[in-house]
């Protein structure tokens, strides 16, 4: 049996979807220079808690448009990881300030993570300096 190796690596985010209170999955990025490019999204990680502060730090960020210079993507992707023009109708998006660190399995063919899981938030980081790493 092949084991599950977790990667971790800090991400910009960038959106939420919509949940009952606050949001539902969180939509993260990096930078590629200065292009800002969409990695995944994610509602593994969090509690009530976890979710209520985040959504208050991202609520004085929300911005009109997408600032992904790769969406939306043709195709949802054979496990539903792309995001589409419309399930990007269901997105709220904020200025890409707030970075955090993700768990996750690999990057798939199509550049998305697998399996994302949020651990938290990193304050001392700034977000120009995430990139994908080689």
């Amino acid at each position: 049996m092949k084991m599950r190796v977790n990667r971790s690596q800090p991400f910009v985010l960038a959106g939420y979807t919509l949940g009952t209170k606050t949001f539902d999955a969180v939509i993260f990025g990096y930078y590629q220079g200065v292009t800002f490019l969409y990695a995944g999204r994610t509602r593994n990680g969090f509690t009530p808690s976890s979710r209520e502060q985040l959504f208050k730090l991202s609520r004085g960020l929300t911005v009109a448009s997408c600032p992904f210079a790769n969406l939306p993507e043709v195709s949802g992707g054979r496990w539903g990881e792309g995001l589409t023009a419309e399930k990007m109708k269901e997105c709220r998006w904020v200025r890409p300030e707030l970075v955090g660190q993700v768990e996750f399995v690999e990057w798939t063919p199509d550049g998305h993570l697998r399996h994302a899981r949020f651990v938290g938030v990193l304050e001392a980081k700034n977000p120009r300096d995430v990139g994908r790493p080689k």
